[in-house]
């Protein structure tokens, strides 16, 4: 099985793609600030999801790389209301588009880590 066969991986490529295409369409200056910001933000979820699976065999490393891509995604979320409520990001569809999908993947994650966890403690 490859990461790329993981739901949330899939997600987590869903919404950098998105988050990218948003950036496209912000003022200039942003693109080079916050956009950038984001851009890192949510490709770094995606990153580490992959890298935690390339680790699988080693429970703890799993788990910490997980709770890096969970991190990530939390800051993801922080850069898209910035810009949101600062008015850099004006499109309202956009916005609660993404909003969800990063809400969502939060979600998956946690429960994701959780049941890494669970296998993790009965493999003891």
């Amino acid at each position: 099985m490859s990461y790329k066969q993981l739901e949330i991986w899939q997600l987590a490529r869903e919404i950098v793609i998105e988050v990218h295409k948003m950036t496209l369409t912000l003022p200039v200056f942003e693109m080079y600030e916050e956009g950038r910001q984001i851009r890192k933000s949510s490709k770094s979820t995606k990153a580490m999801i992959a890298e935690g699976f390339g680790r699988k065999r080693y429970k703890n490393e799993f788990i910490k790389f997980l709770v890096y891509a969970l991190g990530s995604n939390d800051e993801t979320m922080d850069h898209l209301e910035n810009l949101f409520e600062t008015g850099s990001l004006t499109n309202i569809e956009s916005y609660t588009q993404n909003k969800q999908k990063i809400e969502l993947l939060g979600k998956k994650l946690t429960n994701f880590i959780r049941s890494v966890e669970k296998q993790h403690v009965s493999a003891k």
